[in-house]
């Protein structure tokens, strides 16, 4: 089902605080993955944080259109890409995809970026 329900994302300081300490991440730009495997009491699969720096982008309508376009994205392409993977790991995972491009792209691009995104996340697990 393409649906980004609230137990799919990313919250609470322990499990954010936890997935930067001790995780793996790669760059896929003009995104930067940071991904963890662990066990934690929600059922679902992989719990996804998105965010885009404040520094970079002054106008928290740029930030808020980023955001959107990546949620998007990932919504309509995770369970091609990455689910399957999880599944076969049976752990779940926390990923961070932070945006760290210069401008704000076009949504197609933003796409095929993600696709490449969680292809490359899918590999590594596999490993």
């Amino acid at each position: 089902m393409n649906t980004l329900p609230k137990e799919e994302r990313l919250s609470g300081i322990r499990l954010i605080s936890a997935l930067y300490d001790n995780s793996s991440s790669f760059l896929c730009y003009p995104y930067k993955v940071n991904w963890r495997q662990e066990t934690f009491a929600d059922a679902v699969p992989v719990k996804v944080l998105f965010s885009v720096s404040k520094k970079r982008f002054k106008r928290a309508v740029d930030r808020n259109l980023l955001k959107r376009k990546m949620r998007e994205s990932y919504r309509q392409q995770k369970q091609e890409f990455l689910f399957p993977q999880v599944k076969i790991s049976e752990k779940q995972l926390l990923v961070s995809l932070a945006y760290i491009g210069k401008e704000v792209e076009d949504y197609a691009l933003m796409m095929k970026k993600m696709q490449k995104a969680l292809q490359q996340l899918a590999e590594k697990l596999a490993s």
